[in-house]
């Protein structure tokens, strides 16, 4: 599982109702139904993925979380996680207040395109960068909204939302450096957001 899914995971907690939007092959949900006592339900778009989810035995429905997203009762759960795909969504802002709709407590996690290696690339070679964090030419990228972390944040606010809790992390999905809360825009290459209303 990737290194910022435990943190995630962490933030989710225990033994509550969760969602898990784009969720992938289903490891975080695994974990979160065996180890946390959670009860949980994944959707995800892709073949492969979505077959993957089943073999490892979670719980899926096969779709586009944006279309998903509207058919679940609202309440349904505790906890809705979007982890690494707000980005990849064609409308974000309605996929948050979805979210909220849902599940009284998000948990968000995103690439930070503010990241000082990404600018750095971009301003040395003038062509969008190729990272481990972003591994994908501009013209393959799943992601169509790209936002720094201050982008989120006032858009989070914008939708009457507030930031319970923000955990910065370094590029290998780790919790970063003290440091670079001093200037996150610039220092972290992801982000992990807990939303409450």
């Amino acid at each position: 599982m990737r290194a910022d899914l435990d943190v995630v995971a962490a933030l989710v907690g225990r033994d509550v109702r969760v969602v898990d939007l784009g969720c992938g092959d289903g490891a975080l949900l695994k974990q979160l139904i065996a180890r946390q006592g959670c009860e949980g339900l994944g959707v995800e778009r892709d073949d492969e993925r979505f077959h993957a989810c089943v073999a490892r035995g979670v719980p899926v429905t096969h779709g586009d979380l944006e279309l998903e997203l509207p058919r679940l009762e609202t309440g349904a759960f505790d906890c809705a996680v979007l982890s690494l795909t707000l980005q990849a969504t064609r409308r974000p802002v309605e996929v948050l207040r979805q979210m909220r709709r849902v599940a009284p407590r998000r948990v968000v996690s995103l690439p930070n395109f503010a990241h000082w290696r990404i600018r750095l690339d971009l301003a040395r070679t003038g062509r969008m960068p190729v990272s481990a964090a972003l591994p994908y030419q501009w013209h393959e990228t799943p992601n169509i909204h790209l936002c720094t972390l201050r982008d989120f944040e006032a858009t989070v606010a914008e939708t009457g939302m507030r930031i319970a809790r923000r955990v910065l992390l370094d590029a290998g999905g780790r919790p970063a450096a003290r440091a670079t809360r001093l200037a996150a825009n610039a220092l972290a290459v992801r982000a992990v957001y807990v939303l409450e209303s």
